[in-house]
């Protein structure tokens, strides 16, 4: 296995946001497929609790506190001793905690956690945004206006 020398904190960051928006069943299925499960002990959680999400006005005014929103989060440490740490939405504390046990191995073994779970689930994201995008369009219409010649 490659050991993670440089925190990529960019990478890390992408490779969690796209395991907090994974649907839990496709999650649940790569990790089941994983063959090199670590052992890993819990530090914190798993737990739920809310945030405040905040808006803008107009999408550039000044923030306001929208509402609370429910979150999952554990933190865990596997037995190579990288701590790795969940989030998600809702109240999904299986989910919280395959996160941030993937997490952990991420910073061990990048590479491989990004071939064998990331990788797959932001083409599954691709594919339902596609989806999204296509049935959008075709509800699409476009509006113009004809110019007479007597202003």
């Amino acid at each position: 296995m490659q050991t993670q020398t440089s925190f990529d904190n960019g990478g890390r960051k992408a490779a969690l946001d796209v395991l907090a928006g994974a649907p839990a069943r496709a999650l649940a299925e790569l990790w089941d497929g994983w063959a090199d499960k670590p052992e890993h002990s819990k530090v914190r959680g798993p737990e739920v609790g809310l945030v405040m999400v905040r808006g803008r006005a107009g999408g550039g005014g000044v923030p306001f506190n929208l509402g609370e929103a429910t979150v999952s989060r554990t933190s865990v440490r596997i037995v190579t001793g990288e701590a790795g740490h969940g989030y998600c939405l809702g109240r999904d504390l299986a989910k919280a905690e395959v996160i941030a046990v993937i997490d952990a191995l991420w910073q061990r073994d990048a590479a491989s956690v990004e071939a064998g779970i990331i990788e797959p689930l932001r083409r599954l994201a691709a594919a339902v945004d596609g989806k999204r995008l296509e049935e959008t369009a075709a509800t699409r219409v476009d509006f113009f206006t004809m110019v007479r010649g007597d202003n």
